[in-house]
């Protein structure tokens, strides 16, 4: 996989958490949000506590709060749906500002913001300080199934072919006078789809024929790194069991 294949959440800089090993910090986040999930919407304060650990996590990784505030709005269709649960809760119920608000659909709106937003942040830091290689070097680390970890491999690697493929499809299309924009015209978006596949999964029987000829086995070589060591375990474990020390007093309050 070439060096190019960078995805576009990734900022290219040097720090602490960059040098960090991947399969250390997907372990960090996952079970970071592990802890955050457990966490009893009751507990309202815990959820700022989470958010504060956060923020030294973006300074030693140089990720700037506007470029995560930016990308996190990738979970407003989320928050749009959270709005709508105090109306439509049942059970005891408050008014505020002459709303009548279900007291359930307050909490599961809170609950739903909180949780997803900590989440988002958290896997945004990991996609801004690991290349997309890298993730998916941890995974085969942490042994991931290797069906999953072949198959994200292959994908991100010709994952610019097919888009590829797809633009000279519609350059040709454009080309004989025919641009589909309407509804009435899907029949001829539907087939381009279909053809699109078909030349996907022919040039993918190509690619692994060729593939097991030169020796192919089911598993695709990995860099030779060094593994993590027990300073930088512990290091990544910072995040989490902060995490859990939060959740843990929370439960004790």
């Amino acid at each position: 996989m070439g060096a190019g294949h960078v995805h576009p959440l990734y900022l290219d800089r040097v720090s602490r958490l960059h040098r960090l090993p991947p399969e250390v910090k997907i372990v960090a986040v996952v079970a970071f949000t592990v802890v955050v999930v457990a966490t009893p919407r009751e507990h309202l304060w815990a959820f700022g506590a989470y958010a504060l650990l956060l923020v030294p996590v973006a300074a030693l990784g140089r990720v700037p709060a506007w470029w995560l505030l930016k990308r996190s709005t990738i979970e407003l269709p989320f928050v749009l749906l959270a709005v709508l649960l105090p109306f439509a809760g049942g059970g005891e119920r408050v008014t505020w500002l002459g709303m009548s608000l279900s007291v359930d659909g307050l909490y599961g709106a809170w609950n739903i913001v909180a949780k997803g937003t900590l989440g988002v942040l958290a896997s945004l830091l990991l996609a801004a300080t690991t290349p997309m290689r890298d993730l998916i070097t941890g995974l085969d680390r942490l042994r991931c199934p290797q069906i999953i970890v072949q198959i994200a491999t292959f994908m991100l690697r010709y994952l610019d072919v097919i888009g590829a493929e797809a633009r000279r499809m519609h350059v040709a299309r454009l080309s004989r006078g025919y641009d589909p924009r309407f509804v009435w015209q899907v029949r001829a978006f539907a087939s381009s789809v279909g053809t699109l596949f078909l030349r996907a999964f022919e040039r993918g029987e190509r690619v692994y024929l060729a593939m097991v000829s030169r020796g192919y086995t089911g598993r695709l070589p990995t860099p030779d790194r060094a593994p993590a060591s027990t300073g930088q375990w512990l290091a990544a474990a910072l995040l989490p069991v902060s995490a859990g020390i939060v959740a843990a007093a929370a439960l004790l309050v």
